[in-house]
């Protein structure tokens, strides 16, 4: 088998932003059940387990000096059976994802680059071979941020073999997507080769996501594609509009380049019921504003970057549900095309995209802390100087004002004579998603 591409950019929840490191197994079922019965029809399939399910001494607001994560003889890590009790006796994640795929859906879980400190301590034999961890280990390129692992010294023929026996065991499980962390920052070309090659090993299709993405560099475009599913374009992202933000200039950068070939992550979103018992802050609904929130979606959506919901779904209020079923709204996601931002000048930005069909999509945001109120050149967006059917806002459903521009005047300055004025006031931060659609019109 081989690295499972996606014809559209992945769509599901990750348990980061609300249970951290500590997540349970009821909790990933509760939020598989959800998804299953509300979200699935619009696409969302994949359920992540996140970070640290083999530490039994796991908590909120970091991670735990070499703690003593639950493993195999091999080295290899297995999920603590007091948070996830199915996977006593061995069976590891096998019960709980045939329970996610009995449910129609996808099961995930994040894994680590390296091996971990505790199977060098104690120096575990590598399945498959004569060495043991203590031979395979690098522990000059162990992991910067988290403490539970090392690197591995890909020089050895070994080191290939415990990725192999980590991926073979994943398949085994039923594993269907892997968040492979600490490979991008800094760059770890011969970890991200030796897992994909893991994966052709396993006997089973599995996306890879490759995280984090902190200063990552287009230069890395070609690597990424043949090696990666997805892959993150920034570092964690959190409920504060100074990182939503930051990912406009790196969205502009990436998106160009999204497809099926793979797709640049803006990382999750930290939208709903978050912080339950997460890295960042107490229990909380995210602190975002509606319009912030709009924008976030809005910009992922244009830019065509996966979707993972970073709140606890059952306990998130509806309005933040109904962000995520909007169809009108993901079919840009999921079949927009030549996706690119084409203006920016102060707190104004535009993004355009080409739709299936005849249909075109603009997006139109205001960075500024103040309302925006706007006449814009349809050219400018790249839309026809004279539109002919109807142009909508998705997030509302409602029609845009517009008008043909013959003369100059006031009212429409910047809009150029023979041009339709497209006429949008935006709240602070807030942002709409146009489609011009030839086909439909309103009388």
């Amino acid at each position: 088998m081989a690295l499972a591409r996606s014809s559209t950019p992945p769509m599901g929840w990750n348990s980061w932003d609300c249970y951290g490191t500590t997540v349970t197994e009821a909790e990933v079922l509760a939020n598989a059940e959800f998804m299953a019965e509300h979200l699935l029809e619009f696409g969302w399939d994949t359920v992540v387990v996140d970070i640290d399910w083999s530490d039994p001494t796991a908590r909120s607001h970091g991670y735990n000096d070499r703690a003593p994560l639950v493993m195999d003889d091999h080295g290899r890590l297995l999920p603590d059976p007091g948070r996830f009790p199915s996977s006593s006796g061995g069976a590891g994640f096998g019960v709980l994802a045939e329970q996610v795929h009995a449910l129609g859906l996808k099961f995930g879980i994040h894994v680590m680059r390296g091996i971990p400190w505790r199977a060098i301590e104690h120096d575990a034999p590598i399945v498959g071979t004569v060495a043991r961890a203590s031979e395979v280990a690098d522990p000059g390129n162990a992991c910067e941020w988290n403490p539970d692992m090392a690197g591995l010294d890909h020089s050895h023929p070994s080191a290939q073999a415990y990725y192999d026996s980590v991926l073979a065991m994943c398949a085994e499980w039923g594993v269907d997507f892997i968040k492979a962390d600490d490979m991008l920052w800094p760059y770890q070309a011969a970890d991200i080769q030796a897992f994909i090659r893991a994966i052709e090993h396993c006997g089973r299709e599995i996306q890879l996501s490759l995280s984090p993405g902190r200063d990552l560099s287009l230069a890395r475009l070609d690597h990424l594609r043949e090696h990666a599913t997805m892959w993150r374009i920034c570092d964690d992202l959190w409920d504060r509009w100074v990182d939503v933000e930051a990912n406009f200039a790196r969205f502009a950068r990436w998106a160009p380049h999204g497809g099926p070939e793979g797709w640049p992550d803006g990382d999750m979103l930290p939208l709903g019921r978050i912080g339950l018992r997460a890295e960042r802050g107490e229990p909380r609904d995210d602190n975002l504003t509606p319009a912030e929130r709009v924008s976030l979606m809005t910009l992922w959506v244009i830019a065509r970057s996966p979707l993972m919901i970073g709140g606890d779904l059952p306990r998130s209020d509806p309005a933040t549900i109904a962000l995520f079923t909007n169809a009108d709204v993901l079919d840009v996601l999921k079949y927009s095309s030549a996706n690119r931002e084409v203006f920016r000048e102060g707190p104004l930005v535009l993004w355009s995209a080409e739709g299936s069909g005849a249909v075109q999509y603009a997006a139109v945001f205001n960075l500024g802390a103040e309302p925006l109120p706007v006449v814009l050149d349809t050219q400018s967006l790249g839309l026809p100087a004279v539109i002919q059917g109807d142009l909508h806002e998705l997030w509302t459903g409602a029609r845009v004002r517009t008008s043909l521009v013959t003369t100059q005047s006031n009212a429409t300055r910047g809009v150029a004579p023979g041009s339709t004025a497209v006429y949008l006031t935006l709240e602070p931060h807030g942002a709409a998603l146009l489609r011009l659609d030839p086909r439909r019109r309103t009388p």
